[in-house]
């Protein structure tokens, strides 16, 4: 499926290399970007099917409708955020912590590794402790 359209893409110096489909995250240093590793990372966006290796540019989907590789099972309109691979996981809260949404599922996830339709939208989900 195509969403080219109505999404928002912006290019960013990959730290190290990048799978295709995985969530991205700011490094803290410059613009570069990496995978994200927790849901408390500084998630940018989703990134493109093709990876990238480090040093290279990748794109990222920053808003909008775009495809997302699954770390699990979720339902379609779950909130998603990062497992430590950089896949989408349902978010949810945990006490004390400020968990990363990237955006919104549209479709169910059944199994890890599964390409589902996200619409990217940036948000927190702030716990107290």
């Amino acid at each position: 499926m195509s969403y080219a359209l109505n999404r928002d893409i912006r290019s960013f110096e990959a730290a190290a290399a990048i799978g295709g489909y995985l969530i991205v995250a700011g490094t803290g240093t410059g613009a570069k970007i990496r995978t994200a590793a927790a849901a408390t990372d500084k998630i940018v966006g989703v990134g493109e099917r093709v990876g990238a290796d480090a040093g290279d540019f990748h794109d990222a989907t920053v808003a909008g409708l775009t495809e997302v590789r699954a770390g699990g099972a979720f339902a379609a309109f779950d909130p998603l955020t990062s497992d430590a691979q950089g896949r989408a996981v349902k978010a949810v809260p945990v006490a004390g912590q400020i968990v990363r949404i990237v955006g919104i599922a549209h479709a169910p996830a059944l199994a890890a590794g599964d390409i589902v339709p996200v619409q990217v939208a940036l948000s927190l989900l702030s716990t107290p402790a």
